[in-house]
């Protein structure tokens, strides 16, 4: 991503880059750092930002250290903000937390947009913002939680819409229809599921019926938690289902559910079925890579239709980060 973001810098010239959900502010470092362009950090969350500049500071310590004086002069400090974007912030509000945060006097500066796996609407977002401003160059992201996005079957009269987005598909809601358990499972890559199916480590997708069983439970017990999130948990041999469930529930309304609700004859029927759940699991994955592609290709179109001239590139080895395509657009004027 980085590397990305470097040649975008080269060929359209900016004077910094703003960088949307940016964490702890690692792709800022290297950009900073390692390629001496300027990064803000936009970050919703303050520990974070607080978080980030400790490990500037330190980055900045150990450099003194080990480098010549002479490439000081070559690093550029990330700035870390704390901003919250929201649907309801215009592009004049944006430009103006901009400009005040970076004490800028006029209009006349360039700059990138960049965002590494913003979540589900923060995507659009970052692109309508990237249209609708013209001091925006160029843009750059790499997606997820496609099962966010605002779509129209979830709420009717919505006021932002996060897919579909062109024209094209916006003409076509019949064909361009993606349910949320369609958008969630495009989420997921196969890569990893694949070489562990090869390799015969059925063992570790055991996870998989016992996350459907949790969800039965979950739903019962609070149905307005239905397609909550849920905590990652590795499945090691030997692991109970209780166990699984007190793990991936922490901190939710069914996380004090006592023993007996989770041991009930229907759920020990339905981890016993676990290889059906891995057999249904793995045919839903076979089509997470097409409906991908179909709402990458939406925003290709929407880009396209705006005047930008857009790549999509597969840059990152899936079985490290299953959202490895990144969306690249240029304005053409």
């Amino acid at each position: 991503m980085s590397s990305i973001c470097k040649y975008s810098c080269q060929q359209s010239p900016v004077d910094f880059i703003v960088d949307f959900g940016a964490g702890l502010g690692h792709l800022a470092r290297v950009l900073g750092y390692g390629y001496g362009t300027q990064v803000f950090c936009f970050e919703m969350q303050s520990d974070l930002n607080a978080q980030a500049h400790t490990m500037n500071t330190k980055l900045e310590v150990m450099a003194k250290k080990h480098l010549p004086p002479n490439m000081h002069t070559f690093f550029r400090q990330p700035k870390h903000l704390t901003l919250c974007m929201t649907p309801d912030v215009e592009p004049h509000q944006f430009l103006n937390v901009i400009t005040e945060s970076l004490q800028i006097t006029d209009n006349n500066f360039k700059f990138g947009i960049i965002g590494l796996h913003p979540c589900g609407n923060l995507a659009v977002m970052l692109m309508r913002m990237f249209i609708k401003i013209p001091q925006a160059r160029f843009l750059n992201f790499a997606s997820c939680c496609y099962m966010k996005l605002t779509t129209a079957n979830k709420q009717s009269n919505i006021e932002f819409q996060g897919y579909p987005l062109s024209q094209y598909l916006l003409k076509k809601p019949k064909l361009s229809f993606l349910s949320y358990e369609a958008l969630e499972i495009s989420c997921h890559a196969m890569e990893m599921y694949c070489d562990r199916l090869s390799k015969g480590d059925y063992e570790y997708l055991k996870v998989h019926s016992f996350r459907a069983a949790a969800e039965r439970i979950i739903i019962k017990h609070r149905p307005n938690l239905k397609h909550c999130g849920l905590r990652s948990v590795k499945h090691v041999p030997g692991m109970s289902f209780e166990e699984y469930f007190y793990k991936a529930t922490q901190g939710m309304e069914v996380s004090n559910l006592q023993k007996s609700e989770l041991q009930s004859l229907t759920t020990k029927k339905e981890l016993l079925q676990w290889r059906r759940i891995v057999i249904f699991y793995t045919l839903r994955l076979m089509f997470a890579p097409l409906i991908e592609s179909i709402v990458l290709y939406d925003r290709f179109l929407f880009l396209r239709e705006n005047g930008c001239q857009v790549n999509i590139n597969a840059a990152f080895d899936p079985r490290l980060s299953p959202r490895n395509h990144i969306t690249c657009a240029f304005k053409l004027s």
